[in-house]
C-alpha cells in the first residue's frame, strides 16, 4: 500500500471517529468557545477539551504500545503485516477507544471511581488530537531505538504521574480496579 493510500485511509478513519463522536452528541470544541493548544489544569472543566493536555502523553504511549504489539505479532506469527496496515489497525483501535471512552457508561464510571468529578467526556477536537498523538507515538517507535522508546515511555509516566498524580498506568488501574487509596492520593490526601 502506498504512503498516500495509507494517509488517506488514516484521515478517513479519524474523520469517521469524529463523525461518530458528533453523532453521539459530543461537543465539537470546548464549551468555553476557545481552542487552546495546551490545557494544563487537570481539575478543570476544560481538561480533555483542547488540542493537548497532560493525557496526551498517554496517547503517545498508546502509539508505542501498538507499534510493539504489531511488531510482536509479525515476529511470532510470521503474518506479513506491513507498517501501513499496522498503523491503520492502531488507528482503528485508538478510535474505538475514543468512542468507548466517551460513552455515558465510561464517563460515569470515571466520575464515580476517580477524582475526575468535572469530567463530562472529551471534545471531538481533543479525541481527534488524541488519535493523532497515538500516530505520533507509533511513528516515533518505528524510528527510534527500542531503548529510547522505552525510556521515553517511562519518563512520561513518571513525570506526568509526579506532576498531576495520574498517568496511563493509574488511569488503567482506576478504570478496571478502582482503589480507594489511589483515589485519596490523587485527591491530594
Amino acid at each position: 500500500m502506498s504512503p498516500l493510500a495509507i494517509a488517506v485511509l488514516a484521515a478517513l478513519l479519524t474523520a469517521g471517529a469524529a463523525a461518530i463522536l458528533l453523532w453521539m452528541g459530543r461537543e465539537p470544541i470546548c464549551k468555553c468557545g476557545n481552542i487552546k493548544f495546551w490545557q494544563g489544569t487537570v481539575m478543570s472543566s476544560e481538561n480533555s477539551q483542547h488540542i493537548a493536555d497532560w493525557y496526551t502523553f498517554s496517547h503517545i504511549i498508546h502509539g508505542f504500545l501498538f507499534y510493539g504489539l504489531f511488531w510482536l505479532i509479525r515476529r511470532f506469527t510470521g503474518l506479513p503485516l506491513s507498517f501501513g496496515v499496522a498503523l491503520l489497525l492502531a488507528i482503528v483501535i485508538e478510535s474505538a477507544w475514543e468512542i468507548t471512552e466517551n460513552t455515558n457508561a465510561v464517563i460515569n464510571h470515571y466520575r464515580s471511581a476517580t477524582i475526575s468529578l468535572d469530567y463530562y467526556g472529551d471534545s471531538v477536537l481533543n479525541s481527534v488530537c488524541d488519535i493523532l498523538a497515538m500516530v505520533l507515538g507509533f511513528l516515533f517507535a518505528r524510528l527510534a531505538p527500542v531503548w529510547v522508546t522505552v525510556a521515553s515511555a517511562l519518563a512520561m509516566e513518571l513525570i506526568v504521574g509526579w506532576l498531576i498524580r495520574d498517568n496511563l498506568t493509574l488511569n488503567v488501574i482506576m478504570l478496571l480496579w478502582p482503589m480507594d487509596w489511589i483515589k485519596a492520593w490523587q485527591g491530594g490526601a
